[in-house]
């Protein structure tokens, strides 16, 4: 489950706006970048651009982990964590603040998850149990003048190691470096899927 930061930052705007805003999921490409790119509810606030989001959402494809949705106007894309990891929805919510906003505590996880899913006194601890069960989530140790633990995903642990200000410093040179180097062959496929996926949608419009 080693992923990067842009897709780590994708999967938890496919999960926040399936909850938050259903009528318009799933998204396309503008959409999931507006998601991505957005300064409410992000640590670090990122500018990704279209190719490297569209990238990230190759490299989760081949996880089995999104999923392009074809769309009247645009091609629009899907997680699959219900499917391929099957994962809850409860479990989703947590993972998806722990993914947008970094670890957390389990009083900022209850204030800030609330708006995708709403637990029950109780739940959500039980909630993060499952999911540090699963390995998807681990405990960190309570840090000087902090009176409870922080709780972080484990998508991409050397992310989380870092202390809060240097990810937030390294947020714009990592945004403007743009998709990780790919090899020949997988810029083919990728060139490849693009073009069978522009065909569909004009013979969809015929």
């Amino acid at each position: 489950m080693d992923l990067d930061a842009v897709e780590v930052r994708v999967l938890g705007c496919l999960i926040e706006k399936q909850r938050t805003t259903p009528d318009v999921y799933p998204l396309s490409l503008n959409s999931l970048r507006a998601a991505c790119n957005q300064s409410t509810n992000r640590d670090p606030v990122v500018a990704y651009d279209e190719a490297t989001i569209r990238d990230a959402l190759h490299r989760l494809a081949r996880r089995r982990w999104t999923r392009f949705a074809s769309g009247a106007r645009a091609a629009k894309y899907r997680h699959l964590l219900d499917e391929t990891p099957g994962l809850s929805v409860d479990q989703q919510a947590l993972l998806a603040v722990l993914m947008l906003r970094g670890p957390q505590t389990p009083g900022e996880l209850r204030a800030r998850v609330d708006r995708l899913y709403a637990f029950r006194d109780g739940e959500l601890e039980t909630t993060l149990q499952s999911l540090i069960e699963r390995k998807f989530v681990a405990r960190h140790e309570r840090r000087p003048g902090q009176k409870e633990e922080r709780y972080g995903h484990r998508l991409s642990e050397d992310l989380e190691d870092e202390p809060a200000a240097p990810a937030a410093a390294a947020a714009a040179p990592m945004a403007q470096a743009g998709p990780p180097q790919e090899s020949r062959l997988d810029r083919l496929e990728r060139e490849v899927e693009e073009l069978k996926r522009q065909v569909a949608e004009l013979i969809g419009r015929e």
